[in-house]
């Protein structure tokens, strides 16, 4: 595990694909690629948080130029070891403000799968922003796929809500409404004994995300319940939204 890799160090870098291999299921790629794809156009994309290449390798094979930005070397070392990833660049840092090559030529940088959260300030989500749109060409787009908060699932009093339950690991995710710190927890039983592992995050609001869109000098283009564009409604537990820089 490299020292400076956060919680996405060499044990779970290696065993990622696998405990989300939901999420790499064809139902799952597919409709993202095609969205990111027909942002990108005949231009490059950025991928910031681009991880073990679930999206980037994909949208890299339809002939796509793909850079990235991603803090966890142990990751990029699962990227790095797949086929089809010598065209993708790939800078190591922190995505809210790390600068790759080309900064202001892409056509599209996207952030998906509650990658925002990461960011676990919302100076550091509007740095984000700033940082998402200065890599951006006039016309190009910004897109972040994230939960909506699960707070109408608390009932008055209760902090945690759980997301996974197994013979074998149990999940739940904790909430703090007053600062919007949130955690996930994972509680696995490996020979019957139980293992805890907890990442932290902050949850973000739609309209909080078009204000920091807004300061970044971004305009919200469209904003869909997920990847196939289906329409966004009160009831939708996720989105899809695209920003928009001006072309002038």
């Amino acid at each position: 595990m490299h020292s400076d890799d956060g919680y996405f160090g060499g044990e779970v870098a290696a065993a990622y694909d696998q405990t989300e291999a939901d999420m790499f299921r064809p139902d799952a790629v597919e409709p993202a690629v095609d969205l990111l794809a027909e942002l990108a156009g005949d231009g490059p994309a950025l991928e910031l948080g681009i991880g073990t290449g679930r999206i980037a390798l994909p949208l890299a094979a339809r002939g796509i130029p793909v850079s990235g930005i991603d803090m966890s070397r142990a990751m990029v070392d699962q990227l790095r070891a797949k086929p089809g990833n010598d065209g993708i660049g790939v800078t190591i840092g922190d995505f809210a403000t790390t600068r790759v090559a080309g900064a202001g030529t892409f056509a599209v940088a996207y952030l998906v799968f509650n990658t925002i959260n990461n960011l676990t300030t919302q100076d550091a989500q509007v740095d984000c922003f700033r940082n998402a749109a200065d890599h951006l060409r006039p016309g190009g787009c910004f897109v972040v796929e994230v939960s909506v908060p699960e707070l109408r699932r608390l009932p008055p009093g209760q902090t945690a809500v759980p997301f996974r339950i197994s013979d074998t690991q149990w999940a739940f995710d904790t909430f703090d409404v007053v600062t919007q710190a949130m955690s996930s927890h994972y509680v696995t039983i490996v020979d019957g004994h139980a293992e805890h592992r907890s990442l932290p995050f902050r949850y973000v609001w739609p309209s909080e995300l078009d204000l920091m869109a807004r300061l970044a000098g971004l305009r919200l283009r469209d904003r869909w319940e997920g990847w196939s564009r289906t329409p966004f409604t009160g009831e939708s537990r996720r989105h899809v939204s695209v920003w928009e820089k001006p072309t002038a």
